[in-house]
């Protein structure tokens, strides 16, 4: 795992004694204190799975979105404006970093909302302590990044690649262009134009970001009556830099809401759907819809931890509940690689610790994020194999959760839709229901085999499960988001020539 000059420069200069004056583990302990009694749900991040094969790729539990106490307020009296930590999100950087080791992260990334200069505050208070953090929990990789104030649209993660000029690659884009930065306030970085402008900057650096919408459609005001971010929207920022503008949550953060009498995800205009996203849920819906075009668009889940619900907020701690699971090695570079390009599976409540599916023909095969291509002229049938891995012990909540069904779900890949706005794809459907009585054990995992049909036209493949008994997953209400739990892969592509 490489260091960058910066994190070696901290490493030397701080001693242990300072680091744990600074971590102030007591403080973090007593934060910590209802959940320490507990067995953590610890990432099996040695053992090969799936397609890992020999290249020392494992399933590594990760969350994106994470706040700290640098999501602040700002004073607009004073000029410059004058910044207060700890004003919407409460914890040390280090607090989250340990507290996402304790839940079996091995890596996560701090996301800090931004404001009037907050480009500067980054620089010069929040990346310090992510540097003096990377030293005191080196077995988490600490990504570098925020929670971007996109022009015309809702949040977004921006991760920049672990390097030497990452604090000056963020603070050239922050300033720039976050909507919130500027002050006085600029009107003009607020519109669809910038964002393409800021996804073009973006594409264009040598250390290329990425970008992942954050709690999509938290401001629609109902089943596909759009907020803040759109189809349109998505699809324009993709087309413009389809290796940078790559997914977006398909499990929003604030899962606890419930736990204190407030909505799941603060979905408090139209609910969410299992925990999920109505943009993911909804079989045939509008990650469907990205997905028939034959775009490479992800999902992922995140924590979006601000203030633990046992202390009044709707948060559960980084890896408690929501784990990105990403297939690479413990590398910062592979890390990003995987999440750029869809070797993820997402879980709530760890239901699942590992997922892997394979579609195969024709002597070929491929795997999550993959294509798998088959020769139209021996047009056939595809065999698909799907293995997943229960959690072997309890998770955060103390529960031993069990996986009641799985569920295949296909779709046809048509091509580029002229409809920008389109949010269906009426050819995705859930072919085959699986239970406990249509899988069989193999060593710590369970494996489903099914056969697609005569299958002669480009397509798509994902895979669902969930801990309830429902053959869609529900709107949500106040029920315990430990009650209901799912997981979902990204596709696999089939390409037929």
């Amino acid at each position: 795992m490489s260091k960058n000059k910066a994190e070696q420069a901290e490493a030397a200069r701080l001693s242990r004694r300072r680091l744990v004056k600074y971590a102030g583990v007591g403080a973090t302990l007593a934060a910590a204190a209802p959940l320490m009694g507990g067995t953590p749900a610890q990432a099996d991040d040695e053992r090969k799975f799936g397609n890992g094969g020999g290249n020392g790729r494992r399933w590594r539990a990760g969350d994106h979105h994470i706040h700290s106490e640098y999501s602040g307020e700002f004073d607009t009296k004073t000029s410059p404006p004058t910044f207060h930590k700890g004003a919407d999100a409460v914890y040390p950087i280090v607090t989250n970093a340990i507290m996402a080791k304790h839940f079996g992260l091995t890596w996560a990334m701090c996301t800090d909302h931004g404001g009037p200069t907050h480009s500067k505050v980054n620089l010069e208070q929040a990346y310090p302590d992510l540097l003096r953090s990377r030293v005191l929990v080196p077995e988490v990789l600490q990504f570098w990044g925020m929670e971007f104030d996109a022009p015309a649209l809702d949040h977004h993660t921006l991760m920049i690649p672990h390097h030497d000029g990452e604090a000056q690659q963020l603070f050239e884009l922050e300033s720039r262009f976050a909507k919130h930065d500027a002050f006085p306030a600029d009107p003009g970085r607020d519109t669809e134009a910038k964002m393409v402008e800021f996804l073009k900057a973006a594409r264009d650096m040598r250390q290329k970001p990425l970008v992942i919408a954050h709690h999509a459609s938290r401001s629609a005001s109902g089943l596909g009556v759009w907020g803040q971010d759109t189809p349109r929207e998505f699809r324009n920022g993709n087309n413009v830099a389809p290796d940078v503008y790559v997914g977006f949550e398909g499990a929003p953060g604030h899962q606890a809401g419930p736990l204190n009498g407030g909505a799941r995800g603060g979905y408090g205009n139209h609910p969410t759907y299992g925990g999920f996203d109505q943009m993911t849920a909804r079989v045939g819906g509008l990650w469907d819809s990205l997905l028939g075009e034959g775009r490479h668009w992800w999902i992922t889940a995140t924590s979006d931890s601000h203030v633990h619900w046992t202390r009044g907020g709707s948060d559960f701690w980084p890896g408690e509940y929501s784990k990105t699971y990403v297939m690479a090695r413990q590398d910062y570079g592979d890390i990003m690689d995987a999440l750029r390009n869809g070797r993820i599976f997402v879980t709530t409540g760890d239901l699942v610790t590992a997922l892997d599916v394979t579609a195969s023909a024709q002597g070929r095969s491929a795997t999550v994020s993959e294509t798998l291509v088959v020769n139209s002229r021996n047009r056939g049938d595809v065999e698909v194999e799907i293995r997943f891995r229960p959690l072997n012990g309890v998770n955060g909540n103390g529960d031993r959760p069990e996986v009641r069904r799985v569920d295949l779900i296909t779709g046809q890949v048509t091509g580029v839709s002229a409809d920008l706005d389109a949010a269906t794809n009426p050819t995705t459907k859930v072919v085959a229901r699986f239970g406990p009585n249509d899988w069989r054990r193999q060593g710590q995992d369970l494996v489903i085999r099914h056969t697609l049909r005569d299958v002669g036209q480009d397509s798509y493949l994902r895979v669902r499960g969930t801990s309830t008994d429902e053959m869609e997953p529900l709107a949500d209400g106040k029920e315990n988001p430990w009650q209901d739990l799912w997981f979902y892969s990204n596709p696999v592509f089939i390409r037929v020539r």
